[in-house]
């Protein structure tokens, strides 16, 4: 799905950025460009930012300690 029109930047692409390093909506940006021309899309993007982060720091494979 496309997030940011402007830049062309797709959720693939944001979750991509953070399979690739980025731990913050600043450096998401900063490697896709998203909401860096109107900014309409930055709540979606940045939604999609944290909860890529938030499983890429916490994987859910690793549910050893649930029980």
């Amino acid at each position: 799905m496309f997030v940011c029109l402007c830049k062309g930047v797709t959720d693939r692409e944001i979750r991509e950025a953070v399979s690739d390093g980025a731990r913050s909506w600043r450096e998401v940006r900063e490697q896709t460009g998203c909401s860096t021309q109107c900014g309409k899309c930055a709540c979606v993007g940045k939604t999609i930012a944290q909860d890529a982060i938030a499983r890429e720091v916490v994987p859910e494979a690793d549910l050893a300690y649930a029980v």
